[in-house]
Parts: structure tokens; C-alpha cells; sequence
């Protein structure tokens, strides 16, 4: 796991690369699956999914962190075809965000201690 060496200016938040991705269910743009997704930030993630919704379809995502299970809503705002989907995140109540950000934050100090 890291954190992209190249923080893009159009990003609000760093992102975190994730080797082995975390599960994610989502539904949306008519289209439901549960995939891998590969980064993460505050702000969104990037799903891997060969057959995405398309750009602009509203989501409802669950996945688990460490300390329990986030919930969110979000907007595709990405597709590459084959590939998948980056999401923004557009909904989250404040314990879902709070649990999103310990694990963010444990992956960050991770990063850094490893160099």
C-alpha cells in the first residue's frame, strides 16, 4: 500500500494506492456488482470493474474497513472501458466518513514509516 508519489493539483485529497485492493458492493446506472477497488481518497476511489455504469450514474456503495462497515453514495465521474471507474463521493454520514478517515490516516502512517 501507498500513497501516490504525484499528487494531482485537480485532487482535493491524497490518495492511497492499495497492492491488493479492499471489496466494495455497489449498485447504480443499472448495473450492480461487487469488485476490487485500487485507490482511495476522501474524496472517492477508483473500482475495478470490467463492465462499468456509465460516466454521471449515481452509486450506493458498502465496504468494510477496520472498525466496521462504511456506506456512502457517489457519482461516476470516470470510465475506462475494461478497466473501471473512478467514483467521487458525494454522501456519507459522519461515522461512516470517521471510520474512511482512521483508515486513511493508518495507511498514511504506514507509508511513512515504511519510506
Amino acid at each position: 500500500m501507498q500513497a501516490t508519489d504525484q499528487q494531482d493539483p485537480r485532487r482535493k485529497y491524497p490518495r492511497i494506492e492499495l497492492a491488493k485492493g479492499i471489496s466494495v458492493a455497489w449498485r447504480g446506472g443499472g448495473k450492480e456488482g461487487t469488485s476490487r477497488f485500487n485507490s482511495v481518497s476522501m474524496g472517492g476511489m477508483f473500482i475495478v470493474t470490467p463492465e462499468p455504469p456509465e460516466s454521471g450514474s449515481a452509486l450506493a456503495l458498502i465496504f468494510d474497513v477496520p472498525g466496521g462497515e462504511v456506506r456512502a453514495r457517489a457519482v461516476v465521474k470516470r470510465v475506462l472501458p475494461g478497466l473501471g471507474m473512478g467514483v467521487q463521493f458525494v454522501n456519507m454520514n459522519f461515522e461512516d466518513r470517521a471510520r474512511l478517515n482512521k483508515l486513511l490516516t493508518r495507511l498514511f502512517e504506514e507509508r511513512v514509516k515504511s519510506g
